[in-house]
């Protein structure tokens, strides 16, 4: 019997491939035998069947000739470019709701939605002409859930005003009936589209928070990188061959509860 997970042959665009998580993808997805190309606005760190490509994902046409550029149509999209407020963001982008900058919700919206929409034209296009496909949408436990705001009781402690921002969970919860839309628009295509959801991934967040979040969950500790390598791999492969506007959730037991 032939790998179903095997990804020989193919070739892959990974958004956000850059980053932590993009990049974990992108190596995992070349490991498995794809022709990898990572679409960020930053550079990648190239080498083991990864190819970086400078490119703004807000910027259809930068998405356009980064895609004329690889040796294929794709095979495989992942849509991993995301933006949410760092540890360090202004005051006033992690306070009340009542207070949160519409500058700041039309950033994150930019990159999470419209950036994530603008790969699927280009892209899922490309692969509608070919026949074939899987794209993979990756959303958050807080697109699904709200965020649990007592994780960052620690940032209140002192006095400071500290909220989860709104914009990540709004964008976040879009890509789900974005999902859904190609999943039925190109299903007669042989384009399968589907949303995979996940939890907090440790990368070296303060010991407070972490000893917040790893009491809530069920198996006790933060994802590492590496374990969603093998969902995204599932997804994207002949292994997943009738999955298709579906929503996989890799997120310790957190939305068991």
């Amino acid at each position: 019997m032939n790998d179903l997970f095997s990804l020989e042959g193919k070739v892959a665009v990974v958004t956000g491939g850059a980053g932590q998580l993009g990049g974990e993808i992108a190596r995992g997805l070349a490991a498995r035998g794809a022709e990898v190309a990572s679409f960020d606005i930053a550079p990648t760190e190239e080498g083991d069947g990864v190819r970086g490509f400078q490119v703004d994902v807000t910027d259809r046409g930068a998405i356009e000739q980064a895609t004329a550029r690889l040796s294929r149509a794709p095979h495989v999209l992942v849509n991993a470019a995301a933006l949410d407020s760092p540890p360090d963001a202004p005051a006033e982008e992690v306070g009340r709701f009542e207070d949160y900058p519409s500058e700041s919700l039309d950033q994150v919206m930019q990159v999470n939605v419209k950036g994530t929409l603008l790969a699927c034209q280009v892209i899922g296009a490309r692969m509608a002409e070919a026949g074939r496909g899987s794209i993979v949408n990756v959303s958050s436990i807080y697109g699904m859930l709200s965020p649990v705001q007592e994780l960052y009781d620690f940032r209140r402690a002192g006095g400071e005003t500290f909220f989860k921002p709104v914009a990540y969970s709004v964008s976040k919860s879009a890509l789900y009936n974005l999902t859904r839309y190609l999943a039925t628009y190109w299903a007669k295509s042989g384009v399968r589209v589907n949303t995979l959801t996940l939890a907090g991934v440790w990368n070296d967040q303060p010991q407070e928070f972490l000893d917040a979040y790893t009491a809530r969950m069920p198996l006790g500790r933060m994802a590492d990188a590496q374990e969603v390598v093998g969902p995204v791999v599932f997804l994207a492969s002949d292994a997943s061959s009738y999955v298709t506007g579906a929503n996989i959730v890799v997120d310790g037991g957190w939305s068991a509860w």
